[in-house]
């Protein structure tokens, strides 16, 4: 099997509250976070970015950036990858473009470009500040079909809040993107090879306007999606994802966290292939 051209790290719905106390009572979310950057950084392979894909603050606290910033931006420096952070339906414009980014406060839509090699990783803010649901505007929109206008040597990964396929989460259809069309109609012909999303707390796949799907799985807590019929509910368990970028293909796998201490109940090594 090759190996990944290149490598990035999802995490998803960080849900850090502004003192760092354990969101629902319960779920240490600094902890979460902590865990899993220690889990990357044990892996030792070789990473092209950390993309945190939104709802990194609780409360859009900007005490709660300052947590998160505190936890990633030493390991992404020690890494020596960036880590490109993403607006959630939980986060405040302003406070994290402050707190993470070190911008002036603003309460325009977080949306960029970054290049890694050939590699085009495109940002979108899908929020709509006071609300929970998730649109695009037409400017964001037209800015995006004249990015993807000029193909990327090695492609594109598309990545935003809301995720433009459905969840089986009844709660997520009032929440969710509107009016998804629109994204389809801009990203048909285009090169996006993979559309990275987070919001609904559970790991999921998918295809849209052809283009493979994803839900990451998220840090905080996850959502049930095996649930009674008409009820949402939260449970304790964290996840992210993997996203291996290979020349003809690009897979998506989800990572649980485990409790610490815990002993895998095998290894083996890279020589053996029967199975």
């Amino acid at each position: 099997m090759p190996s990944p051209v290149h490598t990035i790290i999802q995490l998803s719905d960080v849900h850090i509250v502004g003192a760092g106390e354990p969101l629902h009572g319960t779920q240490d979310t600094v902890g979460h976070l902590a865990a899993a950057l220690r889990s990357v950084e044990e892996a030792g392979i070789p990473l092209a970015a950390l993309l945190l894909s939104g709802d990194l603050a609780d409360e859009g606290d900007p005490r709660s950036y300052g947590i998160l910033r505190e936890a990633v931006e030493p390991v992404a420096e020690r890494l020596g990858v960036p880590a490109l952070y993403m607006m959630g339906n939980h986060d405040e414009r302003g406070a994290l473009r402050a707190g993470l980014l070190n911008e002036p406060g603003s309460d325009a839509p977080l949306y960029y470009v970054h290049r890694i090699g050939g590699l085009r990783i495109i940002v979108l803010d899908s929020t709509v500040p006071g609300h929970h649901h998730g649109e695009l505007g037409e400017e964001q929109l037209e800015w995006l079909r004249e990015e993807l206008a000029s193909p990327a040597p090695e492609g594109t990964i598309l990545g935003l809040h809301h995720s433009p396929i459905p969840s089986p989460l009844p709660l997520m259809d009032p929440l969710g993107l509107r009016s998804p069309e629109k994204l389809a109609d801009v990203l048909r012909g285009g090169d996006v090879r993979m559309v990275l999303s987070g919001h609904a707390h559970h790991p999921a796949a998918g295809a849209f306007a052809g283009i493979p799907a994803w839900i990451s799985g998220a840090l905080a807590y996850t959502g049930d999606a095996l649930g009674p019929e008409n009820v949402t509910r939260g449970l304790a368990g964290s996840a992210f994802t993997r996203v291996d970028v290979y020349p003809d293909t690009v897979v998506a796998s989800s990572v649980s966290l485990v409790p610490a201490g815990t002993e895998p109940l095998y290894e083996v090594g890279a020589e053996r292939s029967d199975g």
